[in-house]
């Protein structure tokens, strides 16, 4: 079998990368950049008022004047205004142009108005540049802000507005299709009989999906039935680039899908990857380039290997810088026996210095869901036979 990196390798080798379409910038929230962004100006674009108060000429306050004419009022938005003489000041509001003549701005609280003069009170010092974001401090024109790859959450709207990007090109969504197969499923809310069990993987799957910032996800479920798997899976996949499935590739007679996807022409990447839960996991590609993931049926296993392969295979496909999963400490010691890789759940704890640990905690079997309430996630550990004591520093990966 396989190796979890052996996996990853070969689902990286074969998804294609999807194409790119250019998008209002209002419509590309938590879509993959696929261009460079420049600084259309230098940022801040002008010397930029920080703060409320008057602008005024610092040399002046250093000769000994501490009371100044108010001259006139800036708004942000107004053209710069120029000081007139070198004792006068003009009243400035925050994110305004810095008058002309003036390189200091004392704010509000430190002076007083009356009778059309602006008196600082005793204690102010004024410097050169106070209270001023100069020009170019923070990017110059022609800085590279946003790379490709990126994903593009409110930070990164907002840079790419002010670079003046109205439209930006994006990856496209990939019409993703979550496909559930068995006859025991019933849906919430309809009546449910001793023998079946509530229809829970694909709710699971299209939130993960959606929850990663997914949005074309239709789903269906198909019965063990070969002319039903046939029709609705050749449809799939004519009109879908993934299609995720839950159940049906395990080695039972009823385990279908593998069958009826070889019969439409699906090019069987892997069968099987040397893992506890998900062994049974299957990957293949069919001949209109769709990718198609077969996850084991058993709740546990179905998020784990979404977790696991789908999710970052699908945000490579999107062109997205891959990230690499996060390091964490196991909280306690956790032995593993058979010779395969282990996904254990864990929870989050901090201890009193605010360190995070991941606490081990495992579920009764891969059927088990209802352990994962209140788990961040998994931690791989290497295969067995072994022990790993508390401190063993592994991989976590997050549900989200």
């Amino acid at each position: 079998m396989l190796t979890p990196a052996e996996a990853d390798g070969l689902i990286g080798q074969h998804l294609q990368c999807l194409p790119i379409e250019s998008l209002p910038l209002a419509q590309c929230a938590g879509a993959v950049l696929r261009e460079n962004i420049y600084a259309e100006r230098d940022q801040p674009p002008f010397d930029r008022v920080a703060m409320d108060g008057i602008a005024l000429c610092s040399r002046v306050f250093g000769s000994g004047s501490r009371s100044f004419r108010v001259q006139a009022t800036q708004a942000a938005g107004d053209a710069p205004l120029t000081l007139g003489a070198p004792t006068d000041c003009i009243e400035v509001m925050t994110g305004a142009v810095l008058p002309s003549g003036c390189d200091a701005v004392v704010a509000v609280e430190e002076l007083s108005v009356a009778g059309g003069q602006a008196s600082l009170a005793a204690h102010v010092r004024v410097e050169p540049w106070q209270n001023v974001h100069r020009r170019g401090s923070d990017t110059r024109q022609g800085t590279l802000l946003l790379s490709a790859g990126q994903r593009l959450r409110a930070p990164e709207i907002a840079i790419a507005a002010s670079a003046g990007m109205a439209r930006i090109r994006v990856a496209s969504q990939p019409m993703l299709v979550v496909i559930s197969t068995g006859n025991e499923l019933v849906e919430p809310g309809e009546p449910v009989l001793a023998h079946q069990v509530r229809r829970s993987n694909a709710y699971a799957i299209v939130s993960a999906l959606r929850e990663h910032g997914f949005q074309r996800v239709a789903d269906d479920h198909i019965h063990d039935d070969l002319q039903q798997l046939r029709e609705r899976l050749r449809f799939h996949l004519e009109t879908h680039d993934v299609l995720v499935l839950s159940g049906g590739v395990s080695m039972g007679r009823f385990d279908l899908v593998p069958r009826v996807l070889e019969e439409l022409g699906v090019r069987a990447i892997f069968h099987k990857v040397a893992q506890r839960p998900g062994k049974p996991l299957w990957f293949g590609m069919a001949p209109s380039g769709a990718a198609v993931f077969g996850l084991p049926g058993n709740p546990v296993s179905t998020l784990v290997c979404l977790t696991r392969y789908v999710l970052p295979a699908l945000r490579g496909s999107l062109g997205q810088s891959p990230e690499g999963p996060q390091r964490m400490a196991l909280g306690a010691a956790l032995t593993v026996g058979p010779p395969l890789t282990h996904f254990i759940p864990v929870r989050l704890q901090q201890d009193d210095w605010g360190r995070e640990w991941a606490m081990p905690a495992p579920t009764n079997g891969s059927g088990d869901f209802t352990a994962l309430a209140g788990t961040a996630g998994f931690v791989e550990l290497p295969p067995g036979p072994n022990t790993y004591a508390k401190g063993f520093v592994t991989r976590l990966y997050r549900w989200s």
